[in-house]
């Protein structure tokens, strides 16, 4: 490979340098740099797991479907369970992955077992790839992982319907080691691929799941059912305490990975919250007893009726979410009251609010209350998965 060795770069008609080249690599343009898409590079959300609203980095057991740390899910339908936990176990440059630890073993794999980690991409967010069209552009998706079970695993891109899919394989070389992973996907030109506010593209990373779901790697195929392996992959589930941790993932246009696209926080939040809000601290997990200063007021008054409010989300919905609440003492759908003397009483059953819910707003309304009562408070979150 030859290397340009240069400084100063300029177009054959620019009378002055358009690029300066110092001695760290640093660039400076006199023009504006351009890239090939018009969207932020990474179409993945929360790729280095610093977001965590759910769980506040509590370990949870996975057994089902379900999210964890923001935007990322799970499907874990078959015997085998794991943990899963935003760590701090992480390659230079990164502050958390996600980590996940067997915690029983799946060692009898059923054909229609699926054991997946996956991310559903809007399709407002992947609408210029023109996936489905003749002019599909090919995406590369990068990542670290780490596992203590080696050997080959499979990663998946799939459309809304399920229908066409695209595995592609990588190797964890080392146990227990930090590598860097590419996978590069051609654009698919045929299939149904949504370009609206529903699922617009799935990436997901096999950890074991059955015969039913293997595909031959490396083309797009019109499939029947999820296609999310190939033959001969890892059974991670397999191995009783096996764990596995990811960071770093995106997923962009073009044939190389670029460095990975570090937003601020705040940006990453407001991105999650699109999905998944809370009513209080990122650094609390739902339903916690004691939330200082999380209480939402519902209504103040000495009546027993029409006590109301509305708030505003922190990010437009990506749909009408569905509203979950707590009392003050952490009891699920549950409210607290307080009387004219301050004292609280929670779990109260009767006094359950009603709800007016938009993509922007929630109007809670406590219209069967206890006389003399001045507000009623609990926690809330509101969830608009894919």
């Amino acid at each position: 490979m030859s290397t340009l060795a240069a400084t100063n770069l300029k177009h054959a008609s620019s009378a002055s340098n358009n690029i300066v080249l110092d001695s760290s690599g640093n660039a400076t343009f006199a023009g504006t740099p351009v890239p090939n898409s018009s969207f932020l590079r990474n179409r993945i959300i929360n790729g280095d797991m610093r977001i965590d609203q759910r769980n506040a980095g509590a370990s949870v057991s996975i057994s089902a479907y379900g999210y964890g740390v923001d935007r990322w899910g799970y499907q874990c339908f078959g015997g085998g369970v794991w943990s899963s936990q935003r760590t701090t176990t992480v390659p230079t440059g990164y502050t958390n992955s996600l980590g996940l630890t067997v915690t029983t073993a799946d060692a009898s794999i059923g054909s229609t077992d699926v054991y997946q980690l996956f991310q559903k991409v809007e399709g407002f967010n992947v609408a210029d790839l023109g996936f489905g069209t003749a002019n599909a552009q090919t995406i590369i998706i990068g990542f670290w992982v780490r596992s203590s079970i080696t050997g080959t695993y499979s990663a998946s891109v799939q459309n809304n319907a399920f229908n066409r899919g695209y595995v592609a394989t990588f190797t964890v070389n080392a146990a227990n080691t930090w590598e860097y992973k590419t996978l590069t996907v051609t654009g698919d030109t045929s299939g149904t691929w949504t370009t609206d506010n529903s699922i617009g593209m799935q990436f997901a990373i096999d950890l074991g799941s059955g015969s039913a779901t293997n595909i031959t790697a490396g083309s797009w195929q019109t499939v029947t059912t999820s296609a999310l392996r190939t033959s001969g992959s890892v059974n991670w589930i397999a191995t009783n305490g096996a764990t596995f941790y990811i960071t770093g993932v995106q997923l962009e246009v073009g044939t190389a990975a670029t460095p990975f696209e570090r937003r601020q926080y705040g940006q990453e939040l407001a991105l999650c919250q699109r999905y998944y809000e809370k009513s209080y601290d990122t650094t609390v997990a739902p339903g916690s007893a004691t939330v200082t200063g999380s209480t939402f007021v519902i209504g103040n008054g000495t009546t027993s009726s029409n006590q109301g409010n509305t708030i505003a989300f922190a990010a437009e919905k990506r749909a009408t979410p569905t509203i979950s609440y707590w009392d003050s003492a952490g009891n699920p759908s549950k409210v607290s009251y307080y009387d004219s003397s301050a004292a609280r009483t929670d779990n109260q059953t009767q006094a359950a609010p009603t709800y007016t819910i938009g993509t922007r707003n929630v109007t809670f309304r406590y219209s069967n209350g206890i006389a003399g009562a001045v507000c009623i408070a609990y926690q809330w979150t509101a969830a608009a998965e894919l």
